[in-house]
């Protein structure tokens, strides 16, 4: 398995840990139809859902950035960027 497959990966995980978080929340508060101690635990719930999930987001972004190579775009100056910039869209 390489790079780009964990990076692929890890931001779904991510993105699905938002999704799930989210949906639990406002099953919740649709289930309680008020905001009690319940309610306020699934919040909790969902905050450390979406955080996780935001952190897996940003990991999978830079980990697609490493396989992609873009990284040395960061320190490149004229010619030289614009010959990495073509190496990359050859591929």
């Amino acid at each position: 398995m390489n790079l780009l497959f964990w990076a692929l990966t890890i931001g779904t995980l991510g993105k699905v840990m938002l999704g799930i978080g989210v949906l639990f929340v406002h099953h919740k508060m649709a289930e309680e139809r008020i905001i009690d101690l319940d309610v306020l635990k699934s919040f909790r719930l969902e905050f450390i859902m979406t955080a996780i999930g935001i952190v897996l987001i940003v990991a999978g972004y830079g980990l697609e950035l490493y396989f992609y190579d873009m990284v040395s775009m960061l320190t490149c100056f004229g010619e030289e960027c614009a010959l990495s910039a073509s190496v990359i869209l050859a591929s």
